[in-house]
């Protein structure tokens, strides 16, 4: 990874309670040190409260609750998973609008483990090649997606992966498709 690749980017992570702290953690590491500002966006302001594996983890200071945040101020999405963040997050309506909009913007998108929950409700799968933990498989399917169980998938500008296993190279494809910038065939 290209030291600044994202120099003068700024990256969206929209998490809530319950996110998987390292899901949410390696990523932002990985993007800041690629030169990204990074906003950390929830339904509320205050602080979110990662877990660890179902344990408690830590709290992370909200930069911008979801109604007053807007897509076009943003060069890229980050979807960290959890069981409990994605599943609270995808019954928020601002929330799926947001994520809705990167895709209408045709700006990169990068979900992880239960992250792609948010996909599926934001109805951007159709046509889509995916993965994420497998238990979201019937979920995304039914969305119209082609899941597989892989590392990293990437699909114009859509890069997803299973599990916190998979962060290494998770961060290195999310690090290049915001490089990339806008990915014409992200659109819905």
């Amino acid at each position: 990874m290209g030291k600044k690749r994202l120099s003068g980017r700024r990256i969206a992570f929209l998490a809530t309670d319950g996110v998987e702290e390292t899901e949410l953690t390696q990523p932002w590491n990985a993007a800041r040190e690629a030169g990204a500002e990074i906003d950390l966006i929830s339904p509320t302001l205050g602080s979110i409260r990662a877990e660890r594996h179902g344990e408690p983890g830590e709290a992370f200071k909200v930069d911008r609750a979801v109604a007053s945040a807007k897509a076009e101020d943003y060069d890229g999405l980050v979807l960290p998973g959890g069981l409990r963040n994605p599943d609270q997050l995808r019954l928020d309506k601002k929330a799926v609008a947001f994520t809705r909009a990167f895709f209408e913007q045709s700006k990169p998108v990068a979900a992880i483990c239960h992250g792609p929950w948010m996909l599926a409700e934001a109805g951007v799968l159709v046509n889509r090649k995916v993965t994420s933990w497998p238990s979201l498989k019937t979920d995304l399917t039914n969305a119209g997606a082609s899941w597989v169980d892989a590392e990293v998938v990437v699909d114009e500008g859509l890069v997803t992966s299973r599990k916190p296993a998979d962060l290494d190279i998770f961060c290195a494809k999310m690090v290049e498709e915001f490089s990339e910038g806008r990915h014409p065939g992200q659109a819905t």
